[in-house]
């Protein structure tokens, strides 16, 4: 009863539709009946050519999704997409031209135009050139990695080009088996971390400081700039000494150790690494001690800050006999080839 009613309702609706959209239905299920006939046994079996058949006439009318019943409107659709993707990938293959730039050297223009920002095209394809690469300026252009702003230095670039002309002091204090208090002065360069001055007094004046200032900066030695704290022992006698050897003064801002964080830094490394383990007898055996750990610090010690390389640049040695040498009465240890 309800097929012959869509039937009846089929008929009254038929001379509202187009003649091509009739045919259309018609063809779709006069080919659906010859793919039945074909079948020999088990489920039907589609061809390539009847695929086509089906997504041909589904572009151009789609109402005859309504009278497939061999296979799915889903699978109609999905043979549609596909043949889509291999029709655009068919039409965007390359047809010659400028060959493909390599994943490697694409990476290596935006290393280098990252790692140098003030480098424009024409100087990383300069350098492309050098390295061997056979690549046009336009290319280079393309694949570079685009600024909104003008380029300008990072931070760490611009502290690596000032930092060879920077050196920081400071003061700090240790004391004796007999309960007296003595003052070691360093004094750092913050270009390798290299402790350039360390001495040991137990009355600093100015007048002192200033002394130790000479004797560590002889000649044309000395750093255009000196990082120091607000003690009130800098006086007028230091800052005029800076002064007369071409060192601008800069002072910290008050409680503010951070800003001189180097030094600082420095000091807690003498701590734990030295005098926290040793008992000062006097002033002439902690600078003796003071004196042996700076040797050991400068060309020993290996520093993070360094790439693992110690302020007085060590060499690597690859071949010989591991010596051990114990260093500051055998608390730390060196080791070498021989």
């Amino acid at each position: 009863m309800i097929g012959l009613l869509c039937f009846v309702l089929a008929v009254l609706a038929s001379p509202f539709r187009s003649k091509l959209r009739l045919e259309a239905e018609n063809a779709v299920l006069r080919h659906q009946l010859n793919v039945v006939r074909r079948r020999l046994h088990g489920r039907v079996r589609l061809t390539n050519h009847d695929r086509w058949f089906f997504i041909q006439l589904y572009r151009w009318f789609p109402s005859i999704l309504k009278v497939l019943t061999i296979i799915r409107p889903e699978t109609l659709v999905r043979w549609h997409r596909a043949g889509f993707r291999c029709y655009w990938r068919w039409k965007s293959r390359p047809h010659g031209g400028r060959p493909q730039i390599d994943t490697e050297l694409r990476v290596l223009i935006q290393r280098m135009s990252m790692e140098n920002p003030l480098w424009g095209a024409p100087r990383i394809h300069g350098e492309l050139l050098k390295l061997g690469f056979e690549v046009a300026q336009s290319s280079v252009a393309k694949y570079m990695v685009k600024r909104r702003g003008p380029p300008c230095q990072g931070w760490r670039t611009f502290l690596h080009n000032h930092a060879p002309d920077i050196a920081a002091m400071d003061l700090f204090v240790v004391p004796t088996i007999g309960f007296d208090l003595l003052y070691a002065f360093i004094i750092v360069r913050l270009d390798r971390r290299e402790l350039a001055w360390i001495n040991v007094t137990t009355n600093p004046t100015a007048e002192w400081v200033a002394r130790q200032l000479t004797e560590a900066f002889p000649w044309d030695e000395a750093p255009g700039y000196m990082i120091r704290d607000r003690d009130r022992i800098y006086g007028t006698v230091v800052t005029r000494r800076l002064r007369a050897m071409g060192i601008r003064d800069k002072p910290i801002a008050p409680a503010s150790p951070w800003q001189n964080g180097v030094a600082e830094r420095l000091i807690g490394s003498i701590r734990r690494e030295c005098l926290d383990h040793i008992i000062v007898l006097g002033e002439a055996n902690l600078r003796r001690i003071l004196k042996s750990y700076a040797r050991y610090y400068n060309e020993k010690r290996t520093h993070l800050a360094l790439e693992k390389d110690a302020p007085l640049s060590r060499t690597v040695k690859r071949a010989g006999r591991i010596l051990c040498r114990p260093v500051i009465g055998g608390l730390h240890h060196e080791y070498v080839r021989i």
